[in-house]
Formats: structure tokens, sequence, C-alpha cells
């Protein structure tokens, strides 16, 4: 007859408790690492749309900048170089100028080489409510043809600031209503904030840019462009 050897304790099975808190263990493991991975794509996805923030900010301050650079004012013609600055949906601003724009300015191809072009930068309501800053262009003695009225470029989403104040040197100030209409300022500055983007979890509203824009021209008096 065979002797029976007694199983070691090595060799038993877990009990139903062991296993049940192994899974609660395993559980708080992946729940942790779960946790730390959504925060590091939350926080990526708050770094990249920062950074799209501030890029889109510094094109549309580039492309004010850069026609601002180019006014052109003639006293004999102010009706086609009129330059003007107002206030509209609330404290927004409204820019308007005459400006002989370089061919690489956005939508140039448009215009078949009419480089002489009204501009208009505005703050209008844009998709999913939002405040989007928008530029119109026109041929100076053309009218603004529908699809340009209708489908402005939009320089930035989500504004929600956008002011442009001009210095007056008669009061030695900034004001931000430019309405004497035979002359354009010597120094421009402009105040730009766009909103964050609340469905990537970042509700805040941004930061703002402020830019300070000498304007390298003045407009001709009448004697000098007609003689007389």
């Amino acid at each position: 007859m065979k002797k029976a050897f007694p199983i070691p304790n090595s060799a038993r099975a877990f009990t139903l408790v062991e296993i049940m808190v192994a899974i609660a263990i395993f559980s708080i493991v992946i729940a942790a690492i779960y946790s730390t991975w959504t925060l590091i794509l939350r926080s990526s996805q708050v770094g990249q749309n920062t950074a799209a923030q501030a890029q889109r900010q510094r094109i549309a301050l580039r492309t004010i900048e850069d026609s601002l650079t180019c006014i052109q004012s003639f006293q004999a013609s102010m009706q086609y170089y009129v330059f003007t600055n107002s206030t509209q949906n609330g404290n927004q601003s409204e820019l308007s100028f005459t400006a002989r724009l370089p061919e690489v300015f956005p939508r140039g191809g448009k215009f078949g080489g009419f480089n002489l072009r009204r501009l208009i930068f505005s703050v209008e309501p844009g998709r999913d409510s939002e405040m989007d800053l928008v530029l119109r262009q026109t041929p100076a003695l053309m009218d603004m043809d529908p699809d340009e009225r209708q489908t402005p470029l939009v320089l930035a989403r989500d504004v929600k600031k956008f002011t442009v104040e001009c210095w007056d040197t008669t009061n030695m100030d900034w004001v931000d209503v430019w309405d004497s209409t035979n002359s354009i300022p010597a120094m421009v500055r402009i105040n730009l904030a766009l909103g964050g983007n609340a469905g990537a979890g970042n509700a805040s509203p941004g930061s703002a840019v402020t830019r300070l824009i000498a304007i390298p021209s003045v407009t001709l008096p009448s004697i000098l462009q007609t003689g007389h």
C-alpha cells in the first residue's frame, strides 16, 4: 500500500477573498494609470490650443500691421482714401482705409492685379454664436462684390476684444474714434483678445495682445496732387 503525502501549503488555490482583493488593487492601479493618461492628453490639448491661439493672434495682427504700413491718402480724392475708425457691437472697433497692397497680401489673387484696395476690419457674429474678426476688401474705385460681402476672410475666431485707438496729435492722447476725414493718424494701437476653447476643457478667456503701429504715410495735400 502506497503512503499518501500531504499537499504542501504553497500548492493551495487562492481563496475568493484573496481574488477580490487582488482585483480591487488591480482596478485601483488601472484607474490611476487612466487618470494620469487623461491628464496628460488634456494638458497636451490645452497647450496646443494655446499655441494655436497665439499663432492666430500673430497672423491677425501682422495682417493689420502690413496693411497699415501701405496706406495711401490723397485730399483731392478723399472719397476713395478716407480713414475711419469707429465702434460697433458694443465696444468692438471697425477700421477702414485704403492701401496699396503687395501681391502676397491675403486674397490678393482674387482682385486681378488691383492692388489699391479699401480694407474693412470688423468683428461680426460667426459660427457657434462666437464673434470673429473679419476682413473685407474691394478695389478702391469699385463697389464690393456680393461674394466678398457675404464671405469675408476670417482672421481670428472667438474674439473677446478688438479695439483700435488712434493717436491724436492735437490733444496728445489716444482716441477710439477717428472722424478726421482729411487726415490719417500717426500711430495706431491695437488690442486683440481671443477666447479660450471651452470644448477642450479650457474655459479661460485667453490673453490679450497689444500692438503699437507707426503709420509711415501722410495724407497728400491737394496742391501737391493737382498742382493748384
